[in-house]
């Protein structure tokens, strides 16, 4: 299926999208709202620096700031981690009978934004009357990631209303009776995904034939990003004590590192491809994983975080010390947070929305 047009690209990477899942293959897209100019923003395209012979040297600023930031970001995002973990490593496409994925995908794009510092609770003390769903979310600092998807999406929210965690998930994945709104669904995001990661040298790209149709896939090439992914599932669900080494999926300068795996597993978990990490495991040892993130989706999903002591025969009893470490090291970042816990709070009724 031809990629959508009007979607802004990341500097650098490669083609558009394709098909993807029922809901994403919506034919005519509507367009997005768009922002207007900004015409008070004076920062220059282009800047100068003088070189040892004394010539300038032409550069775009934001060209810096993008690269100080992604070295402290990891290779892939929430989005595309459960992407990978929900693709068949070989076929290279997902099984058409998961319809929780495409809902939980975009929840983890709100995550994502949360989590870069785009995005946070409207700072009103009034907001605690209601249930984390239904609390209100700002743009905070609608510096573009480099990310399509998570660009796209944080400049629908700066031109638009300020609404909802769940509002906003439902209107990015079309769950909406409102007409006027319905521009703000994100189309083709598994596909859109998948070519992010042939551009990151993960996925590659083919066609295969379903009798009456062809259909793009993308079986897996670096099955090293994907081992890492699985590996770190296995261990919040089944050691004692989680221990997250350090690597360009995780980078170790990296804020919120254990906040952000235990996301990326109740999102796998709520988007039901969780268990193709743990099919090297027991039956017994995946019931005791299961277990051990119902238990974490339970105590993540809320605000303040919910106290733990181990789950599941002690499973990850460092978990909550570590992540109580990441809360008071960023005090200033608690309303981010925040939103992250509300978006897992929209995970733990997933099924009853679908």
């Amino acid at each position: 299926m031809a990629s959508q047009g009007g979607l802004t690209r990341r500097r650098g990477a490669g083609g558009g999208g394709g098909a993807g899942g029922a809901e994403d293959d919506t034919a005519s897209r509507v367009a997005s709202p768009t922002t207007k100019p900004n015409y008070t923003d004076r920062t220059p395209e282009t800047a100068y620096e003088a070189s040892e012979n004394g010539h300038k040297i032409a550069y775009d600023p934001r060209d810096i700031s993008e690269n100080a930031e992604r070295s402290k970001q990891p290779k892939l995002t929430l989005m595309e981690d459960v992407l990978l973990l929900g693709l068949k490593d070989k076929q290279g496409y997902l099984s058409f009978w998961n319809d929780n994925i495409s809902y939980a995908l975009r929840g983890c794009i709100v995550i994502e934004l949360a989590l870069r510092g785009r995005i946070s609770m409207q700072n009103d003390s009034a907001r605690r009357r209601f249930p984390l769903a239904d609390r209100t979310i700002e743009v905070i600092d609608d510096t573009l990631t480099g990310e399509v998807l998570l660009d796209e999406t944080l400049k629908m929210m700066k031109s638009s209303e300020k609404m909802s965690v769940s509002s906003w998930i439902d209107l990015l994945s079309g769950e909406t009776w409102n007409l006027m709104k319905i521009g703000y669904q994100l189309k083709q995001v598994r596909e859109r995904l998948a070519k992010g990661l042939v551009d990151k040298g993960i996925l590659r790209t083919e066609k295969k034939n379903f009798l009456l149709f062809d259909m793009p896939t993308h079986p897996v090439v670096d099955t090293a990003a994907k081992d890492e992914i699985r590996k770190r599932v296995q261990r919040v669900c089944s050691q004692r004590t989680v221990v997250l080494p350090a690597s360009q999926f995780l980078p170790q300068e990296m804020d919120f590192r254990y906040l952000r795996t235990i996301s990326m597993v109740c999102a796998a978990y709520a988007a039901n491809v969780l268990e193709n990490a743990l099919v090297t495991m027991t039956h017994e040892s995946r019931e005791r994983a299961f277990a051990q993130v119902d238990e974490l989706l339970a105590e993540y999903s809320q605000w303040p975080f919910g106290k733990r002591a181990g789950g599941q025969q002690g499973i990850g009893a460092n978990i909550g010390q570590a992540i109580t470490e990441e809360v008071e090291n960023n005090k200033d970042k608690e309303l981010q947070i925040e939103v992250v816990a509300a978006c897992l709070s929209v995970f733990t009724r997933l099924d009853s929305l679908l």
